[in-house]
């Protein structure tokens, strides 16, 4: 008789792996990037938006939501006429802090690494 397996959990089953969610997430093209400038401070929308000249205001708008729905992000208020308002990270999203700096360093490594073969590619023959 066959020993009984035990029952997949959802760590161990590849159709229900815990950091998809978040990995789809932040592949989004301007999360990452939003967190990522969020991480050197407040910024308010406009200070986002000079940041980020190529994202529209509705989509800005959109991936702030996003993220305060998850927790990543808190809208602050000023009681002061005239009212401000700021966008900082959460401790969940200053959690991020780091990998999303492991992940700037590992590109720009790749990428030097990448323009150094490429410059070597380019090298006269003779």
């Amino acid at each position: 008789m066959p020993e009984p397996t035990a029952a997949p959990t959802p760590a161990n089953r590849p159709d229900q792996c815990l950091a998809e969610g978040w990995l789809g997430f932040l592949g989004h093209r301007w999360n990452a990037l939003l967190l990522w400038h969020l991480s050197g401070g407040p910024k308010r929308f406009s200070d986002l938006q000079a940041l980020l000249p190529r994202i529209s205001p509705k989509v800005l708008s959109e991936r702030i939501a996003g993220m305060t729905g998850r927790d990543l992000v808190r809208r602050v208020e000023t009681n002061i006429f005239p009212r401000e308002v700021t966008y900082v990270l959460t401790a969940r999203g200053e959690a991020l802090r780091g990998i999303l700096s492991e992940l700037y360093d590992w590109a720009d490594d790749v990428a030097r690494q990448d323009a150094a073969t490429s410059m070597i590619g380019d090298e006269p023959k003779g």
